[in-house]
């Protein structure tokens, strides 16, 4: 049975984290494997997301501005611009109602609906500030089951737009479930930070 949007959101907090983690200072300039932005960038863009949605769920109506590179809203030190969002994110999930409706980006929609692109988010953007210092990342079974429950029946436009998703990769013969599920979501799984490819 797939988990639910909140569950999987908390996890993918601990598991972003634990990719912020390894990275040094001197690491945020790095290139990832989102084109044209760095390490950094992926920060700003999952943080600012996590940042929203949080404030969503304790109805404050924020508005949705997006930052040109997203590492722009990163202010001070980075993991720890990172840790200070995590803990009210958890609050604002804990017990939520997933049925209730809120306003977002995407027009009015269930709790539920709207924590599920975010939660995958975590886990997809993990893998790529881990491949920005050249590790790999195992993503979990749980994450990918729920991602291909989330995804699978949406229509091919809704996705594979270059917002969500680019169009899927093929993966390399061998390739581990989370490398297959990398290749899935339009990236490269043998992508390099020391070629940017």
């Amino acid at each position: 049975m797939t988990r639910q949007p909140d569950a999987v959101f908390v996890d993918g907090l601990d598991f972003f984290t634990g990719a912020v983690d390894r990275l040094d200072v001197s690491d945020w300039e790095r290139p990832s494997p989102c084109e044209g932005w760095r390490a950094l960038d992926v920060l700003g863009h999952v943080g600012a997301a996590v940042e929203f949605g949080t404030l969503l769920l304790m109805d404050r109506r924020p508005a949705w501005s997006p930052v040109d590179p997203p590492g722009g809203v990163v202010v001070g030190e980075p993991a720890a611009w990172w840790d200070a969002l995590v803990e009210p994110a958890r609050r604002a999930v804990s017990g939520v109602d997933l049925a209730k409706m809120v306003d977002s980006p995407m027009g009015r929609r269930p709790v539920g609906e709207g924590l599920s692109f975010p939660a995958l988010d975590l886990f997809v953007h993990a893998w790529d500030l881990a491949r920005s210092v050249g590790e790999d990342l195992e993503v979990p079974a749980t994450a990918i089951d729920f991602a291909r429950a989330v995804i699978d029946p949406l229509p091919e436009a809704a996705v594979r737009n270059d917002r969500v998703f680019a169009s899927p990769t093929p993966a390399p013969a061998g390739s581990t479930p989370s490398q297959a599920f990398i290749a899935w979501t339009g990236r490269d799984p043998g992508w390099s930070p020391a070629t940017g490819q």
